[in-house]
């Protein structure tokens, strides 16, 4: 008879957690363990010995993208790991990193459309197994996404090309979102590899990038 997986979960809600915790139980899975915040979460996962980890994509303390950081950290660090995100919403550049980062074991799920308890320990038995696990509307997303560059631009990407398209400085954009000068250097760096902006003598990146973010509406 094989061991029974092993699960840790990192969700923020007292309420949701605990409720999967006991769900886990009833499926005859072990909840390993379940926390809070994606902090140390590969030290914490390998003390756990866990078959797969579900993770929220929003946790403290910036209910941005902790889960989703957390998630790619350990695809590169406990490769043998199924990781399994749910998400309020559907975060296209979430789930294409999150499947870029490596082949199967993962799964990135919508909790309200989650519509049996069967449905989740099933997707979370697959994921275990190193199969891929897609809700409906993320896949359309996926390939709407394929006829739209801007559509692969991280959150805070967005949120540096909404601000150049106001006309602010690099200055002035580190200090409406609170990061460094360096950090918006970066980020437009990868807004204009990702939008195909190479370097050139005659065309000015950051008009262009402006433009298609404009035009895109």
């Amino acid at each position: 008879m094989a061991d029974p997986l092993r699960i840790v979960l990192v969700e923020d809600s007292v309420l949701l957690r605990e409720g999967i915790v006991r769900l886990f139980g009833e499926a005859g899975y072990v909840a390993a363990a379940a926390f809070g915040d994606a902090e140390d979460i590969v030290e914490r996962v390998a003390a756990a010995r866990a078959d797969v980890v579900i993770l929220d994509v929003r946790l403290p303390p910036t209910f941005r993208d902790e889960g989703i950081r957390a998630a790619l950290e350990l695809r590169t660090r406990t490769p043998g790991v199924g990781i399994l995100v749910l998400s309020q919403y559907v975060e296209g550049v979430y789930a294409r990193e999150l499947l870029a980062a490596g082949e199967g074991g993962v799964g990135y799920l919508l909790k309200d459309r989650i519509t049996s308890l069967d449905e989740f320990t099933d997707a979370v038995r697959r994921v275990s197994e190193r199969g891929t696990v897609l809700d409906p509307l993320v896949v359309r997303e996926l390939l709407a996404a394929r006829s739209d560059p801007l559509a692969s631009l991280t959150p805070r990407e967005r949120d540096v090309l909404e601000l150049m398209a106001e006309g602010r400085s690099n200055a002035s954009i580190a200090a409406r979102l609170f990061i460094g000068v360096g950090a918006v250097e970066k980020n437009i760096s990868g807004i204009f590899a990702k939008l195909g902006l190479e370097e050139s003598g005659t065309e000015h990146r950051r008009v262009l990038a402006v433009i298609a973010f404009l035009q895109r509406g």
